[in-house]
């Protein structure tokens, strides 16, 4: 991926939060002739000795699992938050731009054949989603009918994807100055869409670290 410098983001800890926090990710790889891809939930797990793997699955219908190779690197691309810039909140001459956060998340990637582990790690996406706001209270996967939800299970696939390397870019105004910069955050802040939003606060959380404090 193409990313100036000045928006790279490498920081494991800021990667981490925000792979964890989009999830839902487009899974590209390569089928020998092209390359081939779904949109799907991949969850982020860091093993102890710090290697981070991707677990997902995909219905078994879907031939993409057949090129998950050990032989072949697989590109995961999260997209965060994004959003237009409009020159006229420079004190400038300037063009118009687009705000945005995504992460490159390449690997290697292997077929989970054991039940168990991906029992488990449909468990825990289970558990995950139904804590959040909106869950149905007391439903888990161990809830299924036993026979229901191995007839579920022999409909898909899981797989997981040791991480290689990561490539996140972060455009978020970094080459404008404080002025121009505080300027972006409040008038992305009047607009009502979600994703200016979230540009803006993810602009305010590093304005210390390009400017120092306010």
């Amino acid at each position: 991926m193409y990313v100036p410098s000045r928006f790279q983001e490498t920081d494991a800890a800021v990667l981490d939060r925000f792979i964890d926090g989009q999830q839902f990710a487009t899974l590209v790889s390569y089928d020998g002739e092209r390359p081939v891809a779904s949109h799907l939930l991949l969850e982020l797990e860091v093993g102890k000795g710090g290697q981070r793997f991707l677990n997902g699955h995909m219905a078994r219908a879907n031939d993409q699992w057949r090129t998950l190779l050990s032989s072949r690197e697989a590109l995961a691309i999260f997209l965060g938050p994004h959003t237009y810039v409009s020159p006229r909140w420079y004190d400038h001459v300037n063009v118009p731009t687009w705000n945005y956060l995504s992460a490159h998340v390449y690997g290697t990637p292997r077929i989970v054949t054991d039940d168990a582990e991906l029992r488990g790690m449909m468990r825990r996406l289970v558990a995950r989603y139904e804590a959040a706001p909106g869950g149905e209270a007391g439903y888990a996967f161990d809830t299924l009918p036993a026979e229901y939800a191995g007839r579920e299970m022999k409909g898909l696939v899981g797989f997981q994807i040791a991480v290689t390397r990561v490539e996140a870019a972060f455009k978020l105004s970094q080459n404008r100055g404080a002025g121009d910069y505080d300027t972006i955050i409040g008038e992305l802040r009047k607009r009502p869409d979600e994703g200016s939003r979230a540009v803006a606060d993810a602009m305010e959380r590093q304005r210390a670290k390009l400017f120092g404090a306010a």
